[in-house]
């Protein structure tokens, strides 16, 4: 299979994209992240950004999809799960098989969501395993957005300058 990958999209010099992959318009796959497709799909969103040496794949029976607007920070594992729209994944999270994560949702860095496990729309999750902590703010739920908006940017100009290459 050969991703679909939209012409807006920027992919990081060694980041790798194999297999039943698509990814959505002004999204972004940062350097030394893998997003593997190989036994079932990954979809992810616009205006979504995969940061630095993070791994995306997908279980034997079930896929890993990301939503709109999502920030997923460096060191991240995703492994067959759902990401809904709006959320922010910490750095050095891990999401096991099966787990949801709702809209508008924040997984705090380093915080471990166990198989199966379904976090509520606006939810703080910090932890591991991940606990809920309380209700995300209006004011987190917009700064979500405009991180996934300030990441959308920054790849563009990546894609306009081969200055960042060097």
């Amino acid at each position: 299979m050969t991703p679909e990958i939209d012409n807006s999209v920027f992919v990081a010099e060694g980041a790798r994209v194999v297999g039943d992959v698509s990814i959505a318009k002004n999204s972004s796959i940062w350097y030394n992240t893998v997003v593997r497709g190989d036994i079932n799909p990954i979809k992810i969103g616009q205006y979504t950004n995969i940061q630095d040496n993070c791994t995306v794949h997908v279980m034997y029976d079930f896929p890993c999809l990301i939503g709109d607007y999502v920030t997923v920070g460096h060191n991240v594992i995703l492994h067959g799960c759902t990401v809904a729209a709006n959320c922010l994944i910490g750095m050095g999270a891990i999401l096991l098989g099966y787990a949801e994560i709702g809209e508008n949702c924040i997984i705090g860095a380093g915080s471990l969501i166990t198989e199966r496990k379904r976090i509520p729309h606006n939810s703080l999750v910090m932890g591991s395993p991940g606990k809920i902590i309380r209700q995300v703010s209006p004011e987190e739920i917009e700064a979500i957005r405009q991180s996934a908006l300030t990441y959308a940017e920054l790849a563009q100009n990546y894609m306009r300058s081969s200055t960042y290459y060097e």
